[in-house]
């Protein structure tokens, strides 16, 4: 399942109801519930299945209330008491890479929203709003464990395949530099490199590697925009150690051959300023209108994304926006369509064309 069909259906699931995303590392599983805890105005309690041995899931004993009560009793761990007290988003990560005692007691977390108990032999439940989600590494070239069947049927699995687009848009939105996302947009193949098809140990790119590759490049005062027509010592070794050879002989060659061309992503960012379209060629321009519309297509623009765009096409020559205009309504894409003509652009475009009958008149 692509990332943008899965957003539209794991936010809506019900609370009770725990979600497994199954995919390569670097697929962006982590972020997505990080993502999903924002949209859903909850904390994000991260659990790291991997590091963990039973005490750190099924707690350690009480002595003191033990003692007191003649019983076992056991101190569970505080993300769990927290998901208890609290609605979280609880995220159990590489639960494939945990030890089996681990696992059973997350098959309890999923199963039953329930762990440890008091003195009565009360299990803790977890708080009805409080969601569970999992990831996991799955593939024959990952040393992982098997997923209980009996734990995977608890679960609405869903395998994770993070599309270019789903890229571009979630790196345009965080704001990566904009010839870094203009790369991956032109050159889909180096955005992810299956591990299982090369040689171990192999460093290969992935969404996520890119991400950490565009922060360190910002760091260091390296950043595509910045240096693009040139060809920075040590560029090229920098992102070897992130998205491996190939990708970086290839990205190193872009960057420094790269004339700043402006996309659709950065007008509805308004990352574009009024100097940068008069000095424009008419036909650089109208190609920007292009894109702009071909985003329009397969997006929804919200009404910031749409006064962005109004600003830059009002900066273009007057026939552009009609040429924009027409462009837009044989997309047939109505929210856009209504959103624009609400913002004045039709009225503006009448205007235009009424103007120039008048002159042919008159020439006649």
């Amino acid at each position: 399942m692509d990332i943008k069909t899965f957003k539209q259906l794991a936010h809506r699931l019900p609370a009770e109801h725990a979600i497994l995303m199954r995919g390569p590392t670097g697929v962006g599983k982590s972020f997505l519930a990080v993502d999903a805890a924002k949209e859903l105005g909850l904390p994000f309690v991260d659990v790291r299945g991997s590091t963990m041995d039973e005490s750190k899931v099924t707690g350690i004993p009480d002595f003191v209330a033990s003692k007191e009560l003649g019983v076992s009793t056991f101190v569970l761990p505080s993300w769990f008491v927290r998901a208890c007290r609290e609605p979280v988003l609880l995220m159990l990560d590489e639960i494939n890479r945990s030890m089996p005692q681990v696992m059973q007691a997350f098959f309890q977390i999923v199963l039953d929203r329930e762990l440890g108990n008091d003195g009565n032999g009360n299990p803790m439940k977890l708080h009805p709003e409080t969601r569970v989600w999992a990831a996991g590494n799955f593939g024959v070239e990952y040393d992982v464990g098997d997923v209980d069947p009996a734990l995977l049927r608890r679960f609405w699995v869903q395998d994770i395949e993070n599309t270019t687009q789903d890229w571009l848009d979630w790196a345009t939105a965080t704001g990566l530099d904009p010839v870094l996302i203009d790369f991956i947009r032109q050159n889909p193949c180096h955005l992810r490199v299956d591990p299982g098809t090369v040689e171990s140990g192999t460093v290969c790119p992935a969404p996520a590697s890119w991400h950490r590759l565009a922060d360190c490049l910002e760091h260091v005062g390296f950043s595509p925009s910045d240096v693009a027509g040139s060809r920075p010592e040590g560029f090229y070794a920098l992102c070897t150690g992130y998205v491996g050879l190939e990708a970086s002989i290839a990205f190193t060659e872009f960057v420094s051959k790269y004339e700043l061309q402006v996309s659709a992503e950065m007008v509805l960012a308004d990352k574009v300023s009024k100097k940068m379209v008069a000095d424009m060629k008419s036909s650089e321009s109208l190609n920007v209108i292009d894109k702009i519309v071909i985003h329009c297509a397969d997006n929804v623009w919200s009404e910031t994304e749409v006064g962005n765009i109004v600003k830059f096409v009002g900066w273009c020559p007057e026939e552009q926006m009609v040429h924009f205009w027409n462009k837009i309504m044989k997309t047939r894409k109505m929210q856009n369509v209504a959103a624009i003509h609400k913002s004045g652009i039709g009225d503006k475009v009448i205007a235009l064309v009424a103007k120039a009958n008048a002159l042919d008149k008159k020439k006649k």
